[in-house]
């Protein structure tokens, strides 16, 4: 039997923070948050975005690149029966060490979380089925989304959740742009810039019944470059999302890609 790890005192815990690199602020105890890129208030509102209206209890859940494990936490925090968070990217990566953050902060919030170290590009079903799928931030850094998204269907029962950056989003025929070297915020990982139109078909075609679309909480002034999308099976529960609000709009509605254009070139 493992016996429990002993816990860190303040002072312990906060040296151990600093010695590695956070994309994520995630509140470990009382006055200490990890130091993310990504600040709490950003994070909430993407949250927010993102689970508001889903039921999460007791469903099984599958977090594809978790990293720091911010949304893995989240949806145990929202009620998920099971959890697994995978990463290979980040996890591996000799600076941003994210294996070493993920079960810092796991074992620091008392999680039951399971992990398994595995590129997207890997993904089978013989990695089991789930209830939820996130898929938040990876879809524009693969050299290959299309194939990953199939993978990815094919271990999604019921809802899979999308982020990704965006561009011709304005545009109201299916397209992608793609990014050579490091022409998009000089960072050679970012690959392509889908639109909701080419989402939707996409999905469409990947055998996903209704795709819904919402705008990334962005700040005032901010271009919309990043869209969130709600990817629904034929099988899946009308009750896990019975709750969504309108903010929420159903692609497959006449016209709704047109005014989407319309309101993003506004």
């Amino acid at each position: 039997m493992d016996l429990p790890k002993p816990r860190l005192s303040n002072n312990a815990l906060l040296t151990r923070i600093k010695q590695l690199f956070w994309f994520h602020s995630i509140p470990l105890r009382p006055g200490i948050t990890t130091p993310g890129l990504k600040t709490q208030a950003i994070l909430t509102a993407e949250e927010a975005a993102l689970t508001s209206g889903i039921d999460f209890k007791g469903r099984s859940v599958l977090d594809i690149g978790a990293w720091n494990g911010y949304y893995s936490f989240a949806a145990k925090r929202l009620g998920a029966a099971r959890v697994l968070a995978t990463d290979s990217f980040c996890w591996t990566h000799p600076k941003f060490r994210g294996r070493e953050t993920f079960e810092l902060a796991r074992d620091e919030l008392g999680l039951d979380i399971e992990t398994r170290l595995i590129d997207p590009t890997e993904i089978t079903p013989e990695l089991g089925s789930f209830d939820i799928v996130l898929f938040l931030g990876v879809f524009y850094h693969l050299f290959d989304p299309i194939d990953v998204l199939q993978r990815v269907r094919s271990v999604t029962s019921q809802l899979l959740l999308v982020e990704t950056h965006q561009d011709l989003a304005d545009r109201t025929e299916p397209g992608m742009i793609f990014y050579p070297g490091a022409t998009l915020n000089h960072d050679s990982t970012n690959c392509w810039g889908p639109n909701p139109a080419l989402m939707r078909h996409l999905l469409n075609q990947l055998g996903f019944a209704r795709i819904l679309y919402r705008h990334y909480p962005h700040s005032a002034g901010e271009t919309m470059n990043r869209g969130i999308y709600a990817c629904l099976t034929p099988e899946a529960d009308p009750a896990l999302i019975a709750k969504i609000g309108p903010e929420w709009r159903d692609l497959d509605a006449p016209g709704m890609i047109p005014a989407l254009a319309a309101e993003i070139r506004a």
